[in-house]
């Protein structure tokens, strides 16, 4: 499966390569017993394909820039400082369009506003970082906002909470997408402790 994760100016460093992390660190896992091949492909996809700078100045090229990436069928979208994404047309139109052809999109943190104006969540349950749920409910009425949960999963579409829950979020993925054991032998790897009784 190839994993994309969005990147642009003031993407929150653990929000992307938290979930980078997960999925690399479990392809790493399963190519030990299953050397054939491995789950997941993960890539960086950026609007341009130029270098971005993320908080605190991490700067980050993109493995591939909108429409010269492979066929995704897992889209994450971190959070950050979104301002300046959401009312870009081309971003829109990028992110509607993986969306609509991937077998699951899910954000991390503030990139549920990303989704949100999309209308991905509307009718249905999301949740964002603490600090953000009041403005998320406020924006976005017509969507159940959980909070005090890790991460909530509606089938084809993931929300989690802020920054480190987005490693629990892709754990919970990977779980899902391939099998408990790969998540456990990966949350181990990382010397994570990863809450795996928790639901969203």
């Amino acid at each position: 499966m190839n994993v994309a994760i969005f990147v642009f100016d003031e993407v929150e460093v653990l929000d992307f390569a938290g979930p980078f992390e997960v999925f690399c660190t479990a392809s790493r896992v399963a190519r030990r017993s299953s050397p054939a091949g491995v789950p997941f492909e993960v890539l960086t996809v950026g609007q341009g394909g130029g270098a971005v700078r993320a908080r605190g100045g991490l700067t980050v090229t993109p493995t591939c820039a909108f429409g010269a990436h492979p066929p995704v069928d897992v889209l994450i979208v971190p959070g950050g400082v979104v301002d300046a994404e959401r009312p870009k047309a081309a971003v829109r139109a990028w992110l509607a369009a993986v969306a609509g052809s991937a077998a699951l999109t899910a954000s991390v943190c503030t990139g549920a506003f990303l989704l949100g104006d999309l209308g991905l969540f509307d009718g249905r349950a999301a949740t964002t970082h603490w600090e953000d749920l009041d403005d998320f409910a406020r924006e976005f009425p017509g969507i159940d906002v959980r909070r005090d949960v890790p991460w909530v999963d509606l089938g084809s579409v993931v929300s989690s909470a802020g920054i480190s829950a987005g490693i629990d979020m892709s754990l919970h993925l990977v779980r899902r997408l391939h099998s408990p054991e790969l998540a456990r032998r990966t949350a181990r790897q990382m010397q994570y402790t990863w809450h795996e009784g928790e639901r969203g």
